[in-house]
């Protein structure tokens, strides 16, 4: 193709340089007798642009071999040490290095500077971009890389250099290595008889079986190991054989195995720079609920990995990457409910989204929303200038709340938010806590329960160390809990709550004040979404008795929904219809009694309040 755009061009096959000795499909290359014979055939090319194959070799015996995965990189930057080039470009599919992989992490993204070293430790913990000889020649030279886009030319991509990023102690990248298995083996005896991790080590390589990562005990006495799972039964093989005797005289547990399992390596140049990375690496694993099989960190401090069950790799990649701050903190919030409080609380987050995210480095995501027939779930977030249509074509089924705080648990920063007036949800906000999930309600029903159910709700969020807020239970968008909160923790004594606690009720009495009939402003309170979702509770007062409970609660005081005094706005027999047609027939009917009782105020010079 160069040739006919008239540019000269000479056609190269890497074999008549490479030198390999003949371990065929991991070829070792001779370094001098390839420099060496690449110096002779470079001379045959005078001006022309040489297009070399790359991934093959040939054995001193005239047979081709090959230099194993991302062999054609290998011998690019061969290629680079033998002519003192000055930088090495990988074009590819990809704009760099990612900090995880981006099928996994939605918000992966390119890395613009890492060192050789720890692209070597990225390769040998699974990433699929390097081989770990591909380094070599270039730590050996010092010559650059460059990780770049085809699709994207003009971005800069990664560049791999001695000094990397600079920037000590932040973590690169990180990476899983999946389809694996665990083999646990110990000793019943003392480790230094035993010599354990020398004998497992010896028969596994003895068989050409690859050793992902070796844990062994501070005593020596046992040893977990990191295989293919698809080696399983070779490895258990070579270790019986070796320990033959160990067997015999019952010295061994019987060799335990795991599978499959996913290696999780964090990557991070100079880890011990940054004391805290292990500490929150585990901690950002165990805060989803991912059980650690084993973990190893090598005496370099450039990685620390663990092995995870393989259901838990999505989830531990995500939360590892997000406790990281590679991007935005990750929140995961899964809204019940969809009426006017949920869809006003929608609206502002997707209105909010950006500022939360440059000004306050937060990703909300809303990854399920839930009402009473189905639930609409995506674990990189709902697209929620879309999500109506989205969830008219969601599967509706009956809703299964504890399915769902199942999927919620496995994401970052887990947050159920309560926008329902829904009976019996103080059960699963303890479900909630005791799984890690915080909690986030304007559902006042839990609050307003026996007190020894209160006590249990207040105690399960404490004891799990989650967040249970719950502000506008009862002013709404005003800090009203919170500043009692703080009174109560100052030390003051509040003697006299007084206000209107129902917005509800301050709208219904100026309505009819001002000679509309009571029956049509309910029904315009309703449609403007002021009401309960039972206006029943507005009129008869049991939504001011939550609030007044949930007040003197805050307040210390030890009470009963059931003594709270409250005078309902209309008579009980009209409360007493349970279904919204009904009740409005007889709230209409209610009208002109209701009508003449404001009359009479009106004539006396008083409101209604």
């Amino acid at each position: 193709m160069l040739q006919s755009q008239g540019i000269k061009a000479v056609f190269v096959d890497a074999r008549d340089w490479v030198r390999t000795n003949d371990q065929f499909g991991e070829a070792r290359v001779d370094y001098e007798i390839t420099r060496k014979q690449l110096g002779e055939l470079r001379r045959t090319w005078g001006d022309s642009i040489a297009i070399n194959t790359g991934f093959l070799g040939r054995s001193a015996d005239g047979r081709s071999t090959t230099l194993g995965r991302n062999g054609s990189d290998y011998t690019a930057t061969l290629l680079a040490r033998c002519l003192d080039a000055l930088e090495v470009q990988i074009w590819t599919d990809v704009s760099g290095v990612m900090t995880a992989d981006p099928d996994i992490v939605k918000d992966a993204y390119p890395l613009r500077n890492m060192s050789y070293m720890e692209a070597v430790e990225l390769a040998f913990y699974g990433a699929s971009m390097f081989h770990p000889r591909t380094m070599v020649p270039l730590i050996e030279s010092g010559i650059p890389m460059r990780i770049r886009n085809t699709m994207h030319p003009n971005e800069s991509g990664t560049q791999i250099t001695a000094l990397g990023s600079q920037d000590k102690g932040t973590p690169t990248s990180v990476t899983s290595l999946e389809n694996l298995a665990l083999l646990d083996v110990e000793w019943r005896r003392l480790a230094h008889e035993a010599q354990v991790g020398e004998q497992v080590l010896k028969a596994l390589d003895g068989a050409q079986i690859p050793v992902w990562m070796a844990s062994q005990g501070a005593h020596g006495q046992s040893i977990a190991i990191v295989i293919p799972h698809e080696q399983v039964d070779r490895a258990k093989q070579a270790i019986q054989d070796a320990v033959r005797l160990d067997l015999e005289n019952n010295d061994l547990n019987p060799i335990g195995v795991w599978a499959p399992v996913t290696l999780l390596s964090l990557v991070c140049d100079s880890m011990s720079d940054s004391p805290n990375v292990a500490g929150r690496f585990f901690q950002a694993l165990g805060g989803v609920g991912v059980n650690l099989r084993a973990i190893a960190q090598g005496a370099s401090s450039r990685s620390i990995s663990c092995v995870i069950d393989a259901d838990d790799t999505r989830v531990a990649v995500r939360t590892v990457h997000a406790a990281f701050n590679f991007a935005d903190q990750r929140v995961s919030l899964l809204v019940l409910g969809k009426g006017v409080v949920g869809r006003e609380l929608l609206a502002q987050i997707r209105d909010q989204y950006a500022l939360l995210a440059s000004e306050h480095g937060i990703a909300l995501r809303v990854v399920g929303l839930a009402g009473s027939d189905r639930l609409l779930w995506d674990e990189n977030g709902l697209d929620l200038e879309h999500w109506e249509p989205a969830y008219a074509d969601a599967a509706s089924q009956s809703f299964d709340i504890s399915d769902a705080l199942n999927r919620l648990r496995r994401m970052p920063v887990p947050i159920l938010v309560d926008c329902t007036a829904a009976d019996g949800m103080g059960t699963h906000y303890r479900s909630a806590f005791s799984q890690g999930i915080h909690v986030v309600a304007a559902n006042k029903k839990p609050l307003a329960e026996p007190q020894g159910d209160w006590l249990e709700l207040m105690e399960a969020a404490k004891s799990a160390h989650r967040a249970y807020n719950y502000e506008t239970t009862v002013g709404a968008s005003l800090p009203v809990i919170d500043t009692v909160k703080n009174l109560v923790r100052t030390g003051d004594r509040v003697t006299l709550v007084e206000g209107c606690l129902s917005g509800t009720l301050g709208y219904l009495t100026n309505e009819v004040m001002a000679g509309v009939s009571l029956s049509a402003a309910v029904s315009k309170a309703k449609e403007l979404g002021y009401t309960e979702p039972q206006p029943q509770d507005d009129l008869s007062g049991l939504d001011v008795a939550r609030k007044a409970l949930i007040l003197a609660r805050e307040l210390g005081l030890e009470l009963a929904l059931e003594q709270v005094e409250v005078t309902p706005l209309v008579p009980a027999e009209i409360l007493a219809f349970t279904e919204l047609p009904a009740f409005f027939d007889a709230l209409k009917a209610h009208d002109g009694e209701f009508g003449a009782r404001i009359d009479a105020l009106k004539e006396r010079g008083e409101s209604l309040r």
